[in-house]
């Protein structure tokens, strides 16, 4: 596997080699006809994923800025816009997978065509004089990496729907040690900063989407964050005791989603006579008690936290976290140097992992300190998807990326088994409708203190 993706290069053009060839590599266990698959309105072929991402450096940095830049297909800026209104007419959504032409081949081609010009226009791009352009590229990267996440997410689903289920990626079977029980990291809460604030000499360094900003105070109370994961373990209690059975547990859309979709258990689970099995990108597996649950619902997650403030004892008072407590406990764990510890896509098991035991010294346990914060499963937070204050988009189509989706969603924090290591801190903020269950999705839990 390339390993470039799992630090960050030192110049603009050595970055840009290695997120695009860490998007191929990804595609290594695929057949040719995987790549044309669309098995829901959310999923999109990795053939349209390969050319999108081109697309967008196509019409953000070269055909702007590359001089003599010739399009490789002018039918290809209608294929492959994703949502830019600005940026002209789009294909539909839900009918990528008609697209039958062009070919696996000619994508790759155009995506050769895309690199040959932007490393020619990378080679003679000063990104101190033009940070302009600099940070569009690096936006573009950014952009990248979110697709390689979506390429994992999108063909599991694609192989859990096909009756052979295919396995993506082989993985050793092997069962972790009990995690041991939920201990709760506490925080004092009062006046903290959260968000981005603007800076750096390079793009790479001064880089966020514009959703993480601006940089501004809010006020928490005291809390306390779960040490680490929610597991399929304790999520099977949930399961057992009716948790989908109970409406009272639910928000009402999410019960009125549970009624209409049948919901009784995490999205790719399988009751085989009586045992739980999962679809994971190494085909079917017994669930692992050990593991973090994924694949939840908001709904799903927040249903989990009502039962287990039911549950009485060390989990009264359970609930999900808000993005602010999320964020305030994130930086105690991580300062900022280096890269974030975690489960990552270049890790290679794509897969949720068991958190480690806590240490134990002289026979008592040790203080519990955060686990799992980045990679392995997003969060849930009880955080409505909305605007910082003194947020504005920027202007054109680049500003459609993040601010016209703040409407009916919420916010998770942390990134996954499917997100790369250099793409996420503290301050980013993901989003999804309620309803979603295909990412790997997962949660914490959270209290109030008092």
């Amino acid at each position: 596997m390339p390993t470039l993706t799992a630090s960050r290069p030192t110049t603009l053009a050595a970055r840009y080699a290695a997120v695009r060839a860490f998007t191929e590599h990804l595609c290594k266990p695929l057949a040719t006809e995987d790549y044309v698959v669309q098995s829901m309105t959310d999923v999109s072929p990795t053939k349209w994923h390969l050319a999108h991402t081109s697309w967008f450096f196509e019409t953000f940095v070269l055909r702007p800025h590359a001089e003599g830049y010739r399009l490789f297909d002018e039918r290809y800026p209608y294929l492959f816009n994703s949502y830019y209104v600005q940026a002209g007419e789009r294909h539909c959504r839900a009918q990528r997978g008609y697209l039958s032409r062009p070919t696996v081949a000619e994508v790759m081609a155009y995506r050769r065509h895309v690199d040959e010009a932007m490393q020619r226009f990378l080679d003679g791009l000063d990104e101190l004089e033009r940070p302009d352009v600099a940070d569009v590229v690096e936006l573009g990267l950014q952009h990248e990496q979110q697709h390689q996440e979506l390429m994992l997410t999108d063909n599991k689903h694609v192989f859990s729907v096909n009756p052979l289920r295919p396995v993506y990626r082989e993985r050793p079977e092997a069962r972790a040690a009990d995690p041991g029980s939920i201990q709760w990291v506490e925080h004092a809460g009062g006046v903290v900063h959260v968000g981005r604030a603007a800076g750096g000499a390079t793009s790479a360094e001064r880089f966020f989407f514009d959703n993480e900003g601006p940089r501004h105070r809010a006020f928490v109370e005291p809390f306390a964050l779960a040490h680490r994961l929610v597991t399929c373990g304790e999520y099977l209690a949930f399961i057992e005791d009716g948790g989908y059975r109970r409406a009272p547990l639910w928000l009402s859309e999410g019960w009125a989603a549970v009624e209409r979709e049948g919901w009784a258990a995490p999205f790719y689970w399988e009751d085989r006579d009586g045992a739980w099995w999962h679809f994971t990108l190494a085909g079917m597996r017994p669930v692992d008690p050990n593991e973090p649950v994924t694949h939840l619902s908001y709904f799903e997650a927040d249903a989990y936290a009502r039962w287990a403030a039911h549950q009485g004892g060390a989990w009264a008072g359970a609930r999900l976290a808000s993005e602010f407590e999320w964020e305030t406990a994130a930086r105690a764990v991580w300062d900022g140097e280096g890269l974030p510890e975690g489960n990552f896509v270049e890790a290679g098991r794509l897969h949720p992992a068991p958190a480690e035991p806590l240490a134990t010294g002289d026979g008592a346990p040790a203080a519990p300190r955060l686990l799992q914060a980045f990679g392995d499963a997003w969060e849930w937070t009880q955080s409505a998807y909305t605007a910082y204050p003194g947020y504005r988009a920027a202007d054109g189509a680049l500003g459609e990326y993040n601010g016209k989706w703040m409407s009916g969603q919420f916010v998770l924090r942390g990134g996954s088994c499917a997100t790369s290591r250099t793409h996420i801190r503290p301050t980013y903020r993901n989003f999804f409708h309620p309803a979603a269950t295909w990412q790997f999705t997962g949660l914490r839990l959270a209290r109030s203190l008092r």
